[in-house]
């Protein structure tokens, strides 16, 4: 079992300008993490799938302008857990679930459910989701770091001599 090292908060204004500041900076932190480009750019559009639910759809029906979002970045010594959640609308999420299917690659574009494909996608790009919708939403995701087996050297440089 690891103990959780660091705890990252960002509050900040449900807009789409935002999003692209989150997703920037989860990059920074899974970079300095040592997760692989693949896992970063999956953790890059889960992240930005979340935060663009709550830009789209949390405050949807308010005029308010404290619309927030709150983004919490757990940092272990084997994964990072994000949060992002919001106190707009909740939804249905087993509703939302049984509408899902499959997405197969020969149907058309045109032909696919525009709700829930991020949804679809975040549970696709990480380890493990999980979501709570009893007031406004919580979506807590999951990505284990897959070490590549390749010790690092700290300068890079090797320190041994060869003789010839």
């Amino acid at each position: 079992m690891s103990a959780k090292s660091d705890y990252i908060e960002m509050k900040l204004p449900a807009k789409p300008e935002y999003v692209g500041v989150v997703r920037l900076t989860v990059s920074g932190i899974a970079n300095r993490l040592g997760y692989s480009y693949d896992d970063i750019e999956d953790i890059k559009i889960a992240i930005a799938e979340a935060c663009t639910n709550v830009v789209s759809h949390a405050y949807q029906d308010s005029t308010d302008d404290d619309a927030v979002m709150m983004v919490g970045c757990g940092v272990y010594d084997n994964r990072m857990e994000l949060m992002v959640a919001d106190k707009g609308n909740s939804f249905d999420l087993n509703s939302l679930k049984r509408n899902l299917g499959p997405v197969s690659a020969d149907q058309p574009v045109e032909e696919l459910k525009e709700g829930g494909l991020g949804l679809f996608l975040i549970e696709t790009l990480m380890d493990k989701v999980e979501i709570n919708g009893d007031s406004g939403v919580i979506i807590v995701m999951t990505k284990f770091l897959q070490r590549d087996g390749v010790e690092h050297n700290g300068d890079g440089i090797s320190t041994t001599t060869t003789h010839q």
